[in-house]
């Protein structure tokens, strides 16, 4: 219990020295924010995912096959979405990639626009739930959020904080424990990861039961805010976790 203690402390409050440096920690709060745009967008906009692009696939074949309540226009929107904002994030990452802050910090900035647009338009829009052009306008705004932000996350690859999938993080906790013959699990790291999108689907089903439709965008968007201030801190530093892998 302890190792998995430490592994998680290291996680929120990182070793400056290390190979990742302040990363780790900006990681989980993007993983909250995922947890909050994907409670919005399954609860709100009908079941369609906006950052779990395994989700959509499937949900393309319920649609497919007539399952009530799932929308094959809506899922292939939110697929094309995040694979336009993949592409958006690749060309930022690919033209900072000699300097990990400046990939975050730029990422964060088109990331937290598209998030604040979308909040914009879900508090300005009277009517809910959201239907026709609206619900696919904030489809296509968080689906590009949440590709530019998984771009960035896979060009910074810090090991176990991809901020949207969570299957493989999951699948490590157990197949690389002492139980099943591993030498390092890394839990506390990974169950941190779990417990951050956690937090963040809780918090953000919470919020449109009892607050608002739009409250988890809201949150979503400080949280966003709150890191582009870090990251624009961090594109200006020299040390050596900088440095792409």
């Amino acid at each position: 219990m302890s190792a998995v203690l430490r592994d998680a402390w290291a996680t929120v409050v990182p070793d400056m020295e290390d190979r990742h440096g302040p990363l780790p920690p900006l990681m989980l709060t993007l993983t909250v924010v995922t947890g909050l745009v994907d409670a919005f967008s399954y609860l709100v906009l009908g079941h369609v995912f906006v950052a779990n692009m395994t989700g959509n696939v499937v949900f393309s074949g319920f649609a497919i096959a007539g399952a009530a309540g799932f929308s094959l226009t809506a899922s292939l929107a939110a697929l094309a979405a995040f694979a336009a904002g993949a592409l958006f994030g690749g060309r930022l990452a690919h033209g900072a990639r000699t300097h990990r802050g400046r990939v975050l910090h730029r990422a964060l900035l088109l990331e937290t626009a598209l998030v604040v647009v979308a909040y914009g338009i879900a508090e300005a829009t009277a009517a809910t739930p959201y239907a026709g052009t609206v619900q696919y306008v904030l489809i296509v705004l968080l689906g590009l959020a949440m590709g530019v932000q998984n771009a960035a996350a896979r060009a910074l690859a810090v090991p176990d904080l991809t901020t949207t999938v969570l299957t493989l993080t999951i699948t490590g906790v157990a197949a690389d424990s002492r139980a099943a013959g591993g030498k390092d699990s890394k839990a506390g790291r990974r169950t941190l990861s779990a417990g951050a999108m956690f937090v963040g689907g809780l918090v953000g089903a919470v919020a449109v039961q009892h607050g608002g439709p739009a409250l988890p965008l809201l949150f979503a968007a400080l949280l966003l805010v709150a890191a582009s201030v870090a990251a624009f801190v961090l594109a200006r530093s020299d040390a050596a976790w900088t440095k792409q892998l």
